[in-house]
């Protein structure tokens, strides 16, 4: 996959004030193994016990989740709400290894 200076889309996000949480887990309909954040994951390996997340529930904030470790690779970008399962969110696999909250800086 080749990168260039071009920019393919751009969404502004609402302004978000208060806490953030986010919930993932290991299948889809929220089943498995389940675990919370409520910071940033720049390794989703180290933290969680499976490589592949299924289905994310947003409890707060708005999130960016990214399929390679460190906040690199495609982005997903998730409002509060239930993502049963990973296509909800636009991924073509469930492959994800980062996230992070999007703050606004003023």
């Amino acid at each position: 996959m080749g990168y260039n200076d071009s920019i393919k889309s751009c969404r502004l996000s609402p302004q978000h004030q208060g806490s953030f949480r986010t919930r993932i887990y290991e299948r889809e309909d929220f089943r498995g193994q389940m675990m919370e954040f409520t910071e940033d994951c720049p390794q989703v390996n180290k933290r969680f016990q499976y490589n592949d997340i299924h289905s994310v529930h947003v409890q707060d904030g708005y999130w960016m989740f990214y399929e390679e470790p460190n906040y690199k690779g495609r982005q997903y970008y998730l409002r509060p709400g239930e993502y049963k399962k990973y296509a909800d969110w636009g991924a073509k696999s469930p492959r994800i290894g980062s996230f992070r909250r999007l703050h606004h800086s003023h």
